[in-house]
């Protein structure tokens, strides 16, 4: 029986999707294959937490713990933890330099896609479209009427580096835009204010299975309130329907585009990319490398229409970390 720390919490106003994400991932571990920890990470404490929910201090010299007199190790730990320290390469590279097999991506491809600026960056040479951006650095002033000359109304203000749509504005005046860049810099200190691409918003789960990159069946979202914002994701403002209602044409070059961006970056681990069609052309938003494992989350959705149970796709992930 192989020891899993299952990592969970996180230092950002992701913590409370991530605690729930890393009790289903618990929920579902093959009992008959492995042992599992949950493994609470906070700025405050890392500890584990037992069935009884007593805590006990994790030693950090080498990811251990110490239960009722007995030193405890892990053979791997599976990442749950969204945003940081978990999905921006802060827990990889640790892992990497105690020599700790770890579920998610690398250290440099975790903070890459972490940061949406870069990650488009250098996604662009590979032909992958993007919307047209303007990036803002807290300190910098702010021209508001230079960032509607080049990304137009309405526009989209986002923290450059934070997830589950916190900190997200739809900007529709020239006025509201100041208003939308503070509570970005609430999340983060970089900001990136992208154009408004009118489409169908599709997510799309890349995973390497069994030692093959798949495609996960793709999710439409829509959403009902003006965009996909934390109430539309997380408190069933939206519907998301997999498969998508896009055509077999459009469903194979969203799929190839993603698996294409998966290879370019060398992933590992799960992958969560987010597109909106726009005549006929993918765009991409971001990439997700901690995605919501919750059952309601959506891949767990596309695993389960891929044929693919919680059970198999957790399991999957520890085998690929421990090889």
């Amino acid at each position: 029986m192989k020891n899993i720390a299952i990592i969970m919490g996180g230092y950002s106003s992701e913590y409370k999707i991530s605690l729930i994400s890393g009790n289903v991932v618990y929920q579902y571990l093959d009992k008959t294959k492995y042992n599992g920890f949950r493994i609470h990470i906070f700025k405050e404490k890392w500890v584990y937490v037992d069935q009884n929910d007593a805590e006990f201090p994790i030693d950090r010299n080498d990811f251990s713990v110490t239960v009722n007199g007995e030193k405890i190790t892990f053979d791997c730990v599976f990442n749950a933890i969204h945003g940081t320290p978990g999905e921006d390469g802060l827990m990889q590279a640790y892992f990497e330099l105690i020599g700790m097999p770890q579920s998610s991506c690398d250290y440099y491809q975790s903070a890459l896609t972490f940061n949406k600026r870069d990650l488009l960056s250098v996604l662009k040479p590979y032909g992958i479209k993007t919307a047209i951006s303007y990036y803002l650095n807290k300190g910098d002033k702010i021209n508001t009427q230079e960032i509607i000359e080049k990304v137009g109304l309405p526009c989209f203000v986002k923290p450059n580096k934070a997830g589950s749509s916190f900190g997200i504005s739809k900007v529709k005046t020239e006025a509201e835009l100041p208003i939308a860049i503070e509570v970005a810099y609430k999340e983060d200190n970089e900001i990136i204010i992208e154009s408004f691409l009118d489409g169908t918003e599709v997510s799309v789960g890349v995973i390497n299975y069994q030692g093959e990159i798949k495609v996960l069946p793709i999710t439409e979202i829509v959403s009902d309130n003006d965009f996909f914002d934390y109430e539309a994701k997380y408190e069933g403002k939206s519907q998301e329907i997999t498969p998508a209602r896009i055509s077999d044409e459009m469903t194979r070059k969203v799929g190839e585009t993603a698996k294409r961006a998966y290879e370019v970056l060398k992933m590992k681990g799960f992958s969560r990319s987010e597109f909106i069609i726009v005549n006929d052309e993918p765009h991409m938003l971001e990439m997700n490398t901690i995605p919501g494992l919750t059952t309601e989350s959506l891949i767990p959705q596309q695993a389960k229409a891929a044929g693919i149970s919680l059970e198999d796709l957790f399991t999957n992930a520890i085998e690929l970390a421990l090889k």
